[in-house]
């Protein structure tokens, strides 16, 4: 004390601030005052001395806190906590530091400030409702059984990202979507509210939000997912009832995503059978529609067979009487109802059937009314009059088919089989078959759709007497010509036939029996080689049936998964193709566990682009009689071309309506819309026949012909025949080859001294005329050697060499001139004019000539005649008296050229010894010359 007083200022006599231990303090988040309690105070004991008894700082000490302490007052050592920056509550709840307190020390330097003891301070952090609550999944999936109440179906979770119980927690979960039967309870259970249908609704989308307890809502909503399985029924599943195939395609999977549900059901083996049903196409499916040679041809029949039943035309009119059902895409069908029948000309019917021959036709037939039905004959042929005597017959009796054939009588005079039945369900059910009796005598066999079946009985009966009686072959029924007062039909066929045909002298082979039933539309399997090693499968022969069995369902699932529909048509015939599946389910130790439902779907396959077929070339031919008489003669489509293109729509829809029908009372009708791209394509396709046909009287035989050499159409699956109404060349073949074919067609004229001209018309089709081209016509022009004209003329007297040529325009023009000429003028103006014309035609026949044959080198094929030389305002003004002067010098000119002319002319006379290519150079040359120079001097009047 006395050191005090004597020394107040000594450092060792002042005493140290002093404050609290312990200080605890709350902050709220992005704020920065801390409020302390207690509040931040401190005391000096050496007050009021100054400096020694003020508070000059608080120091901070530890964890590097973001906390600064700030003195108010020096002199009542009053201080405040704050934050550097915002604080976080999501970083860091809590901060505990140390702080200590300093006085200003002894002096205003500074110097030997004292410090407080350490205290403790501990801050809070509060938190602020700053975060919206956010789900855990960005969408939830779910799935239910029809027809159950679930207390949960799933449940949904949201958090919050604040730090604080209060606002971190969510508290309430809501549904959004209204009109929804489902609900939600606060820790996030969603259940339905009613029971659910399969059929009614196969899946939901529900919209739930969460509040978190500070009633802050989440800012976007989740989606939940509820699909609505049907109560567990064994069947196929993940199918789609229709499958557009569109042309040209190839195979495509008909079911790539389906599968059986079995129930979980133990399963020892599955077998399935899929159907394609097609007995509303065509002739039972989509076959070539060629006619009936065409396809014989196509197929490598042996030729020699008669058609029975042609498309009726001027030499095949006895089908004219029938009733005809084309169907589609020109497939004929004759349909008889038991009042229709034909008898064949005698021309056409083979005389001699020897012991091989063969009898084929299409048939679709019913069962015929009544308890004892009649027969219902196909073919026969009988006497024609007197008696009543079959020597052969295909006919149909009690849905059994019969072939009649009474041999002649032979040396030996003993039974013989006769009669051949078979009993076969096809022959009755409605639906089309081909039929093929095969018969090698004494043994007969059947083939239906390319499967052979022997006769179940076979009879014996007595050869037939030879007689004079003529036969009769009738189609659709028996002619009765002897022993009735009235020769008539019996026997009516009630059905459908097409393509009846008869060859005598062979049979058909099982091959070409199977290319020409063949359909072009079936079931197939994709990747063959990828199904499994249990997997058993078949096709029938028209590959519309399969049948699949397995042990595996995995196996079962990915064979079906392949089955495929293809249609090898270019151009299929559209419409609709139903689907029929089967399936039955074997279980371990019994028979049949699972009942599966039949799946029943259609296939609709688009109409194709329909080709334009284009025939091209040059319209109009010039020839020199001696290239008709030639023993070549002219080729008149020797510049021929024939293309053809499919036109695509321009985005316009195309819609077309399809049915099936069965039985005539129920129908399934598909209407179908397609929309194709813009576009022109060429396309190559076959071809079935080209038709020339003669414009005008009809071919005289006895001078003229058209015709092709055999030899043109080796090597290709054509054949031709003629007549004097004109030539067709037919058969399934490329347009390439036809364009071959009809450019060796051939016109010959022994005698065309009279014959001015000749007109021809071409067209050409596919698949039967469902596709014709357009008419092509022709016209050959002949030039005629005009005789030497004598005429005196004392001014000036025409070579006995020169050949007068005239032209009908240059005439023209000259009578328009000279019309007032007095009567003498007008005979020498018109010599004068007549030799000067002369001279100069002749210049530019020498000059063009010329000019051609360099040409001519350098141009492939003809030029078209209408690019010819127009001279129709041709005017030539002539000075009669030049010509006088000039009389002597164009005497020898003209005789110099009449020479030249003369030695041209002895040279065309002689074309016939000239080789084809030289002479089919000439035509072209001459043709164009000649179409040039050919004058008229029919209208000159001297």
């Amino acid at each position: 004390t006395e050191n005090r007083g004597t020394n107040p200022f000594h450092p060792y006599l002042f005493e140290v601030p002093w404050i609290e231990t312990s200080y605890h303090g709350v902050i709220t988040e992005n704020m920065d005052t801390v409020l302390l309690d207690p509040p931040l105070v401190a005391l000096d004991k050496d007050a009021p001395v100054p400096y020694a008894g003020e508070i000059c700082a608080f120091m901070i000490h530890g964890q590097e806190a973001p906390f600064e302490a700030v003195v108010l007052n020096k002199t009542s050592g009053e201080g405040v906590l704050r934050a550097k920056g915002l604080v976080d509550c999501e970083t860091q709840k809590e901060y505990t530091f140390i702080i200590q307190a300093y006085d200003c020390g002894a002096g205003a330097n500074g110097v030997s400030w004292k410090k407080s003891h350490k205290a403790v301070v501990h801050i809070q952090v509060d938190d602020v409702n700053e975060f919206s609550p956010v789900f855990r999944e960005a969408v939830y999936h779910a799935a239910v059984t029809e027809g159950k109440i679930y207390d949960s179906i799933l449940q949904v979770e949201a958090w919050d990202q604040d730090c604080s119980p209060q606002y971190s927690q969510i508290c309430n979960y809501d549904i959004v979507t209204s009109d929804t039967p489902f609900a939600i309870d606060r820790n996030g259970n969603i259940r339905n509210t009613e029971r659910l249908s399969y059929d009614k609704q196969l899946r939901y989308k529900i919209m739930v939000t969460a509040f978190d307890c500070g009633q802050k809502r989440a800012t976007e909503s989740v989606a939940v997912h509820i699909d609505v399985k049907p109560v567990c029924k064994p069947g196929w599943q993940g199918w789609n009832k229709r499958m557009d195939y569109e042309p040209g395609t190839g195979s495509k999977q008909l079911f790539p995503k389906m599968h059986l549900e079995t129930c979980d059901g133990p399963l020892s083996a599955v077998r399935a059978m899929v159907e394609l049903q097609t007995s509303h196409i065509g002739k039972g499916c989509d076959r070539e529609t060629y006619s009936e040679k065409s396809l014989q041809k196509l197929c490598g029949a042996a030729s020699g067979s008669t058609d029975l039943l042609p498309a009726p035309s001027a030499s095949t009119n006895w089908t004219a009487s029938l009733l005809t059902d084309s169907g589609r895409d020109s497939d004929l069908i004759f349909r008889f109802d038991g009042r229709q029948a034909s008898n064949v000309p005698e021309r056409v019917v083979p005389q001699n059937l020897t012991d091989q021959f063969t009898i084929a036709t299409w048939m679709k037939h019913g069962p015929s009314p009544g308890l004892r039905a009649e027969k219902e004959t196909l073919l026969c042929n009988s006497d024609k009059t007197e008696m009543n005597r079959h020597h052969y017959s295909l006919y149909v009796h009690n849905c059994r088919l019969v072939f009649l054939l009474r041999r002649d009588f032979t040396q030996v005079d003993t039974f013989r089989p006769a009669e051949f039945h078979w009993k076969l369900e096809q022959i009755c059910d409605k639906e089309w078959h081909y039929y093929v009796i095969n018969v090698e005598f004494p043994a007969v066999i059947l083939f239906v759709d390319g499967v052979t079946y022997e006769p179940y009985l076979v009879t014996d009966d007595w050869p037939i007497h030879p007689s004079s009686i003529d036969t009769q072959l009738t189609v659709g029924a028996c002619w009765q010509g002897g022993e009735v007062s009235n020769p008539r039909f019996t026997q009516y066929f009630r059905g459908s036939l097409s393509g009846l045909t008869i060859r005598p002298g062979k049979i058909e082979t099982q091959k070409v029996i199977s290319c020409l039933q063949a359909c072009k539309e079936g079931l197939d399997i994709n990747s063959l080689e990828s199904l499994g090693k249990d997997i058993k499968f078949h096709f029938n022969p028209a590959q519309s049936v399969l049948v699949m069995e397995g042990e595996d369902l995995e196996s079962v699932n990915t064979a079906m998964a392949k089955v495929s529909y293809i249609n090898s048509r270019q151009f299929p015939t559209a419409g609709l193709r139903q689907l029929h599946i089967t399936t039955t389910v074997q279980c371990f130790g019994e028979d049949i566990c699972i009942s599966i439902p039949d799946i029943k779907a259609v296939v609709i396959v688009l109409p194709p682009s329909e080709p334009r077929i284009t025939i091209a070339g040059s319209d109009r031919l010039v020839k020199p009689s001696a290239d008709l008489r030639g023993a070549m003669g002219v080729a008149p489509f020797k510049e021929l071309r024939i293309t053809s293109t499919v036109t695509k729509s321009d985005g316009v829809p195309a819609a077309f309506k399809t049915c099936v029908c069965e039985h005539s009372s129920l129908c399934v009708c598909v209407c179908v819309c397609t929309v194709h791209r813009p576009g022109v394509l060429e396309v190559m396709h076959n071809l079935d026949y080209c038709d020339v046909l003669v414009i005008g009287e009809e071919l005289n035989p006895e001078h003229e012909s058209l015709e092709i050499h055999h030899s043109s159409l080796i090597g290709k699956h054509l054949d031709a025949t003629n007549s004097t109404s004109g030539i067709s060349i037919y058969g399934v073949d490329s347009m390439a080859h036809y364009e071959e074919a009809l450019r060796q067609v051939r016109y010959r004229n022994w005698r065309p001294a009279t014959l001015t001209n000749r007109r021809f018309r071409l067209t050409c089709s596919e698949l039967n005329g469902r596709y014709t081209s357009n008419e092509f016509n022709l016209e050959i022009s002949v030039l005629h050697n005009s005789a030497p004209v004598e005429h005196v003329n004392h001014m000036a007297v025409q070579s006995q060499y020169m050949r007068p040529v005239h032209h009908p325009l240059m005439v023209h023009t000259l009578n328009s001139h000279i019309s007032g000429t007095p009567p003498a003028a007008t005979v020498v103006i018109v010599i004068c004019i007549a030799a000067l014309v002369v001279i100069v035609v002749l210049g530019i026949y020498r000059l063009h000539s010329t000019h051609q044959d360099g040409s001519k080198r350098e141009e492939d094929g003809a030029k078209d005649p209408k690019m010819d030389w127009d001279d129709s305002t041709l005017t030539i003004t002539v000075n009669p008296m030049e010509v006088v002067r000039d009389e002597e010098e164009e005497d020898d000119e003209e005789e110099e050229e009449d020479d030249e002319q003369a030695g041209d002319m002895s040279a065309e006379s002689g074309d016939s010894d000239e080789t084809e290519e030289e002479e089919d150079e000439r035509e072209v040359k001459e043709g164009k010359q000649k179409s040039k120079l050919e004058w008229d001097s029919s209208s000159i009047t001297y």
